[in-house]
């Protein structure tokens, strides 16, 4: 493509771009296709949502209680039927069905299903969307955060060893303004304020070794003083969206999160979680679910048409899971209990192969082990090697400890041949 300056500062701005970026990073945001780094967005389905209400439903059977299924265009695979935009869209996604781990508590279990490592007294191991970021960050100079959680996260993405400066930046609220970014003081106070900080920091340095914590605090105030200034912000003002397109993605913290994520994928942000809570349903499970699938199959079903109209599909990776399933028996309360053996996830684009299922789990409860097991390290390790990452290149860790980003082996048959 080929833009006069006239043109490409225009082009530039109605996406949000920064103009402290070089030439070449600016155009990745108006490179589309296979020309175009990868992004992942990953739709963390918080507090463990129920295989058996989403994507591995066994309508009929003593397990799967009053949840009823429907066709999708894969011909033969049923999922619950609550999610008909989705069925009609499963196709350009891969199901898992057969996704294990050995943690059933909540923050464990989101530990290892955000790292692919388990919980080491040792190490805290950075999260799959900051080392996205992180490798990415070697071409890419943004004014915005370089991982980003839209939504209420109880255990947000961290950097860990690579730094904290790839900790998830949260938004609670996603479409509404972002709080803080104006100066309480005014302009000119701030100005003469980070004068005199700047006055009282080279006084402090003054002599005294440049210690990581030092030059931690000058780059993250630097960040934050370039964010609030940033013309890339327009990114979270979906109020620039028509309103016929804010209705399809609904008008929830779900919806606008997925909204958003699209719109920061779009301005050439990296590694993005998208949040919806409420999937802890040890009591009243099938109520719970049925209204979490009306946000889910609206939100993620735009998201994914709005990737795929733009050109975006083929270089944004969308990884949607929980930290765990949920038990086939039910409770007393009407309610399912953690269940870390079996449980399902959507992952799909960035070139993956497309409409192939993984496993099943026993229709009857009474197997406790899904046919065709996957661990979850396998699932990222996959994730990676498709996002241009190698899983087994090694990070020296704070104490000196080789460290391999991923500890487990790409499925090979959800691979481009």
């Amino acid at each position: 493509m080929h833009f006069s300056r006239r043109e490409f500062l225009t082009v530039s701005s109605s996406l949000g771009l920064t103009f402290r970026l070089s030439s070449e990073e600016q155009l990745f945001a108006l490179e589309r296709g296979g020309k175009r780094g990868t992004s992942l967005i990953v739709v963390w389905l918080q507090g463990g949502p129920s295989q058996l209400e989403t994507w591995d439903p066994h309508e009929g059977t003593k397990i799967g209680g009053p949840t009823k299924a429907i066709n999708t265009v894969i011909p033969g695979t049923k999922i619950a039927s609550g999610y008909p935009l989705l069925a009609e869209r499963l196709n350009r996604l891969n199901v898992i069905r057969s996704l294990v781990s050995k943690e059933g508590d909540h923050e464990r279990a989101s530990y290892y299903v955000k790292t692919g490592y388990r919980p080491d007294p040792t190490v805290v191991h950075p999260s799959l969307a900051a080392i996205h970021a992180a490798k990415s960050l070697s071409t890419d100079r943004h004014d915005l955060p370089a991982s980003m959680t839209l939504g209420d996260s109880q255990f947000p993405s961290r950097g860990a060893y690579l730094g904290a400066q790839y900790d998830a930046f949260r938004i609670v609220e996603p479409g509404n303004a972002i709080g803080n970014l104006t100066p309480m003081a005014g302009a000119q106070r701030q100005k003469r304020r980070l004068a005199d900080l700047d006055f009282l920091s080279r006084s402090f340095r003054y002599n005294r070794p440049q210690s990581e914590s030092m030059t931690s605090y000058q780059v993250v105030t630097e960040d934050a003083l370039s964010m609030m200034s940033s013309p890339e912000l327009s990114a979270f003002q979906i109020d620039q969206e028509s309103e016929g397109t804010r209705q399809r993605y609904g008008k929830s913290r779900f919806g606008s999160g997925c909204l958003v994520a699209r719109r920061l994928v779009e301005a050439g942000v990296r590694s993005v979680e998208v949040v919806l809570g409420g999937f802890d349903s040890h009591a009243k499970n099938f109520e719970i679910h049925d209204a979490r699938a009306i946000e889910l199959d609206r939100g993620l079903s735009a998201l994914m048409d709005d990737l795929i109209e733009r050109d975006l599909w083929s270089s944004t990776m969308v990884l949607c899971l929980g930290e765990f399933g949920r038990s086939p028996q039910i409770n007393a309360l009407d309610g399912r209990d953690h269940w870390p053996t079996g449980f399902s996830c959507l992952v799909g684009g960035a070139g993956l192969r497309e409409g192939i299922v993984i496993g099943q789990t026993d229709p009857t409860g009474e197997k406790k082990d899904p046919v065709d097991p996957v661990a979850v390290h396998d699932l990222y390790a996959t994730v990676l090697r498709q996002l241009r990452i190698n899983p087994e290149e090694e990070l020296m860790t704070p104490i000196g400890r080789p460290l391999a980003l991923c500890a487990g082996k790409p499925i090979e048959r959800l691979l481009q041949v």
